[in-house]
């Protein structure tokens, strides 16, 4: 059996979806920042906590969707509606995010292990996110529903998400001053990867019509 595969796609699909700046990642950083490596740490573990449940159970999901092939070309369609959506969003009428500074008071790392799982429990769009990406590569015969596949493809994505978290909690404060640049392009970012995914979503469509 081909373990490579799923642990790849895992931490891939998971390193697209976090590397964005979000609520979990820039919180990560500036625990950092404010409270040290220690308290960040501790932060991350508990949003990783919670990462493996969502993504977990988004599979299993996924698993009884893909049994009906008619389900999943309807959600192919409501996936393409809804990053098509996204795409005209960010890239034609949000605006440019402005980054404030906020101070975080010092806090015990019990307590930042449970926000980091507040934070990635408020946190849903991981669900329609793992369940739309495990369809996708299984309907390119990349990924299968086994257990083995499952467990390995969970744990490739706590792997990519640990390191996004990992790069922004060591290298952030470093490019600090690029930080406005890519405040001011991350609307331009985030459309253009969900307008790839859009493009993608509709050429499988188009395939499953054909």
């Amino acid at each position: 059996m081909n373990y490579i595969t799923p642990l790849f796609f895992g931490f891939l699909s998971a390193f697209v979806g976090i590397t964005p700046p979000g609520l979990i990642n820039m919180t990560a950083a500036k625990v950092n920042h404010k409270e040290g490596k220690r308290n960040a740490l501790w932060f991350v573990f508990g949003a990783l906590l919670v990462i493996c449940i969502q993504v977990f159970f988004s599979i299993l999901f996924a698993k009884i969707i893909n049994r009906r092939p008619d389900l999943v070309a309807l959600l192919r369609e409501i996936g393409f509606c809804i990053f098509t959506a996204l795409t005209i969003y960010f890239l034609w009428i949000a605006k440019t995010p402005i980054s404030k500074p906020k101070k975080l008071k010092k806090n015990s790392k019990t307590k930042r292990f449970f926000l980091g799982m507040l934070l990635s429990a408020l946190n849903f769009f991981p669900i329609p996110y793992y369940v739309f990406v495990s369809i996708s590569l299984a309907s390119y015969h990349l990924f299968s529903f086994d257990k083995t596949s499952i467990f390995i493809f969970v744990n490739g994505a706590l792997l990519g998400s640990f390191l996004v978290f990992y790069f922004y909690i060591s290298f952030f404060n470093k490019i600090e001053n690029k930080r406005d640049y890519i405040m001011k392009n991350m609307n331009t970012i985030i459309g253009s990867i969900t307008g790839l995914i859009s493009i993608i979503t509709l050429i499988n469509i188009i395939k499953y019509y054909l």
